[in-house]
């Protein structure tokens, strides 16, 4: 029972590194999306958070994903009047999405993910070893 507890909360985390790696994807692809309006807002960075939820079912915590939100992080400024999104004084509001900080998310998402792919494997592994004990 236990290894079955293991496989569904590595799985649990698995989906939530899904996501995460999703939303950071979607951001670096936005990462240059400015408005098309004069003074129009540019693409707006998104973050997702977690938290432990105890799953009575399964008699163990998981991971849950929260509602995905905007960073409300202020927007930096270039000047370029010829841009069809510059605002009256010529200047163009540009993504608050910073590639490093992304990529850092991306790397981080990618490890948590393998890590829980591990645990799935092992359980996995040792619940067949377990049922060769069984037959034997």
């Amino acid at each position: 029972m236990e290894l079955v507890k293991a496989f569904f909360i590595a799985a649990s985390g698995i989906r939530a590194q899904s996501e995460r790696i999703r939303i950071v994807s979607e951001n670096l692809a936005n990462a240059g999306s400015t408005a098309n309006t004069p003074g129009g807002d540019p693409y707006r960075r998104k973050t997702i958070s977690f938290r432990s939820h105890f799953d009575t079912e399964l008699g163990a915590n998981t991971v849950k994903l929260l509602p995905v939100t905007k960073d409300p992080a202020p927007f930096s400024l270039q000047y370029d009047p010829n841009h069809p999104g510059a605002n009256a004084d010529g200047y163009v509001a540009l993504p608050n999405v910073n590639a490093i900080i992304e990529m850092m998310d991306l790397r981080e998402a990618q490890r948590t993910y393998e890590a829980n792919l591990a645990v799935m494997e092992m359980s996995k592994e040792m619940a067949g070893r377990t049922i060769e004990l069984l037959r034997g």
